[in-house]
């Protein structure tokens, strides 16, 4: 019996392996997977099972999920392929006869009008109609988006955004790994759908952390969609991933990143840490370096 994780060798599905290694999880019954395996080299030496899958050829996928009983598919990052990526990886689960697919969703998929919302949507129908049995962890907009900017919003006093005063329930991927290893490790999650948010907050609220952590006046900057997505293409995100970060932006100030649920608490079992303590963690990590 064994639980594929997919995408392990980026942020979310590496700590995924991580907690169920944590959990007391044999190594031996992980496989985890990835476009490149050389990233994967620390995890094989430690027993986990490492095999190659590039959502883009199904042959790779048919050998990477080969008797596995369960597939964690944590979504691509590539926003125009993300359904077809997510489509072929489930016909080749069903192919390989595993009896259980967990996907990470985005929050409020199945009403929010964001961009980043869509492929999630299309692919939650697509699973329900597959006739696999399936959980649906809906995750929320990580602190990271925020806290990996500590740098740049030292340098320039300011958080920018078209989020206006949105709140949005930002979860640390850390907390959302530990709830996708708590699903895979107990039983009685089989149909759910979870919306998994953290303590929720605006844009102002945000700024106003960083100020008091940094020690240093940070303003909020709302900015028009456009003017944001030109700002983020100017600091070198990818033009598709820079409009699709600002149109998210957009539906966080239609309310589509937050939720009151506390299915990330009841998961994890513990509170989920907050903006401050992330963003305490990150100013350590930066001061330390």
């Amino acid at each position: 019996m064994s639980t594929v994780i997919t995408g392990a060798s980026g942020h979310l599905g590496r700590l995924i392996v991580d907690q169920l290694l944590a959990a007391g999880t044999p190594p031996e019954q992980i496989v985890a997977t990835g476009r490149d395996t050389g990233k994967l080299a620390d995890l094989a030496r430690n027993g986990v099972t490492v095999r190659r899958a590039d959502f883009a050829d199904p042959g790779s996928l048919d050998d990477a999920f080969a008797g596995a009983d369960t597939m964690l598919l944590v979504s691509t990052t590539t926003v125009g392929e993300r359904f077809d990526n997510a489509r072929n990886a489930i016909d080749a689960a069903r192919r390989a006869g595993v009896s259980r697919i967990v996907y990470t969703s985005i929050l409020n998929a199945s009403t929010a009008q964001m961009m980043l919302a869509g492929a999630h949507r299309r692919t939650e129908e697509y699973l329900r109609a597959s006739g696999s049995p399936f959980v649906i962890l809906r995750n929320g907009w990580y602190l990271e988006n925020y806290t990996d900017q500590l740098p740049m919003i030292s340098q320039y006093h300011a958080l920018l955004g078209s989020a206006h005063d949105g709140r949005v329930s930002a979860a640390g991927r850390r907390d959302l790994a530990a709830a996708a290893a708590a699903v895979l490790t107990q039983d009685g999650h089989l149909g759910a759908t979870y919306e998994l948010g953290g303590e929720p907050f605006t844009p102002v609220e945000l700024a106003a952390t960083f100020s008091e952590v940094l020690g240093t006046p940070i303003d909020y900057r709302d900015m028009p969609v456009a003017d944001y997505t030109a700002t983020l293409t100017g600091a070198g995100l990818p033009p598709e991933m820079a409009a699709a970060v600002a149109d998210a932006d957009a539906g966080l100030a239609r309310g589509e990143l937050f939720t009151d649920s506390d299915d990330l608490v009841k998961l994890i079992g513990r509170p989920a840490i907050t903006a401050r303590e992330a963003v305490r963690n990150a100013a350590a990590a930066e001061e330390s370096r």
